[in-house]
């Protein structure tokens, strides 16, 4: 077997796959771990006592008076049985993460080290501004970075996740066209390759939602976008790049056409990261944007949350947007402007998104990842992103339909349907092989505009050898798609569990433990 221009080698199947069953359940090192509930009894605990007289209660009235239900385990037996499911979850920190639209990447340790220095990661929102003015130039540099890169006017720190920049930026829209007298646009057009977050923002803020369809080529339909709007429209809702991984090339058309009509224009900015440095929305005529800070800048992803999602705003939107926003004074102090600190300054403001200021922990991290990089080096990032993507994309187009392939290279992620696959295999199965393969499946079934889509983010973090392993491991089970082979329709046969039936798992989840019914015997 030949080794690739990386030097990675596929490895032969693991041997004994046939082997007989252990008694334990486990495999080797993959352990077989079952409900904590199973494991310890709720009649007891992990220092129960045997025999011998128990001294009286120091607890008086607030003795508990019924079984607290919960298992009875030693330290030790909880620290493993915890350390065991651990074993169990995929991350970024194992493997190439696949997801595409969510941009999973490396989390830089240093970033990591300086969010954990005690003048950060011990303030508190309550301290008094003096008290916290290194805290505070942090989130006003982050801030002149976020406008400097993205060429708008101002920005709201405080959202702390994309959904929440997105209703920060058409709450911002609404009160603009409030303040004009037009409050009677109640029209937000979405393009068919926005993010799904888009029509759920603007139905929560009390717009009517139409779709805009997408062209042949993946990107938005202009004439048709054009032709639709009117005195009632209020804004368009754009992702660019779109979740095809296509760049939207008649955005600039597309605002000029939208200002004239009256309207606003959102762009969805979790694609970012394949422009940053390269293209500057304000320059394209955006007047609100939320930057994920996680898929750009590579703060932490995932398990809901921390997250943090900055809108930059134009010109035009910036004096709707909400308070706290830090100003630096001219003697070089750091305001904290709010409602108290505002007077008569921001009148047009609609409020507040939160409590305090913003995901502090994500500002240091984000800044330090910044200023590690410089402007070149975020340029860099954007290349290399794309670099990869597109590398993906040439490298399977052969085994796996690529839709868009035509349409010019991709951006960020690469896109795939399951066209060509065997009768009865879709892309389910694809991703249930990946899963025996090691990594986490793509993104399925996402964008809808991609009958079977599979969607393919591998980042700029990963290396060529990484994404060649990743390749040939996706080429492998397209290829056993495309064959029909049987053992694919029952993947994953080495994962801890086999295939679950999840829709019935998301529509009817049990999510609390009851003791298994004793059976009485029958009398003979």
């Amino acid at each position: 077997m030949s080794i690739n221009a990386s030097g990675w080698k596929p490895t032969s199947p693991v041997a004994g796959g046939n082997a007989a069953p252990t008694f334990t359940g486990n495999k080797a090192l993959m352990l077989e771990e079952p409900l904590i509930f199973e494991i310890g009894s709720t009649e007891t605990t992990g220092v129960d006592f045997a025999g011998g007289d128990v001294a009286g209660s120091r607890l008086g009235d607030l003795t508990r008076t019924a079984p607290i239900g919960l298992p009875g385990l030693s330290e030790q037996e909880t620290v493993r049985h915890y350390t065991r499911l651990s074993r169990q979850n995929y991350a970024i920190d194992l493997g190439l993460f696949p997801l595409g639209s969510c941009t999973m990447k490396h989390n830089p340790r240093l970033n990591e080290k300086v969010a954990r220095m005690p003048g950060f990661a011990d303030v508190h929102p309550l301290q008094p501004v003096d008290t916290v003015q290194g805290a505070l130039g942090v989130i006003n540099e982050l801030a002149v970075w976020l406008i400097k890169l993205t060429g708008m006017h101002g920005v709201a720190m405080s959202p702390k996740a994309g959904a929440h920049g997105e209703l920060c930026g058409i709450l911002a829209i609404k009160a603009a066209l409030e303040k004009r007298g037009e409050g009677h646009r109640k029209v937000v057009l979405v393009p068919e390759s926005a993010h799904g977050t888009n029509p759920a923002t603007a139905a929560f803020a009390g717009f009517t939602v139409e779709d805009i369809p997408a062209n042949a080529d993946g990107r938005v339909d202009t004439a048709a976008l054009e032709a639709r709007l009117g005195p009632d429209v209020a804004a368009v809702m754009i992702t660019n790049p779109n979740t095809c991984g296509l760049f939207e090339r008649d955005l600039k058309r597309i605002s000029d056409a939208v200002h004239a009509a009256g309207g606003y224009v959102y762009c969805d900015g979790a694609n970012f990261n394949a422009i940053v440095g390269r293209v500057r929305p304000g320059d394209l005529g955006v007047d609100a944007m939320h930057i994920n800070l996680h898929k750009t800048f590579s703060t932490p992803h995932g398990g809901g949350g921390p997250g943090s999602g900055p809108v930059v705003l134009s010109e035009a939107l910036a004096p709707f947007g909400p308070l706290p926003f830090t100003a630096r004074m001219a003697d070089g102090h750091i305001q904290l402007i709010e409602e108290e600190t505002a007077g008569d300054d921001h009148p047009d403001t609609f409020g507040r998104m939160v409590a305090f200021h913003g995901q502090m922990g994500m500002f240091t991290r984000a800044l330090a990842y910044i200023l590690s990089h410089g402007a070149d080096g975020l340029k860099q990032v954007a290349e290399d992103a794309v670099l990869n993507a597109n590398y993906v994309l040439r490298s399977l187009e052969d085994v796996l339909d690529a839709p868009f392939a035509g349409a010019g290279p991709c951006m960020h992620e690469a896109i795939f349907s399951d066209k060509g696959f065997a009768a009865g295999f879709s892309t389910i199965d694809a991703a249930k092989g990946l899963i025996d393969e090691g990594f986490h499946p793509m993104t399925m079934y996402f964008p809808l505009v991609v009958h079977g889509a599979m969607l393919v983010e591998p980042t700029e973090t990963e290396s060529r050898a990484a994404l060649d392993q990743f390749i040939g491991a996706l080429r492998s089970v397209a290829e056993r798609a495309k064959a029909g082979d049987p053992s694919l329709k029952t993947a994953p046969h080495f994962a801890p569990r086999a295939r679950l039936d999840e829709t019935l798992a998301a529509r009817k989840p049990i999510l609390t433990w009851k003791p298994p019914v004793q059976q009485a015997e029958a009398a003979e």
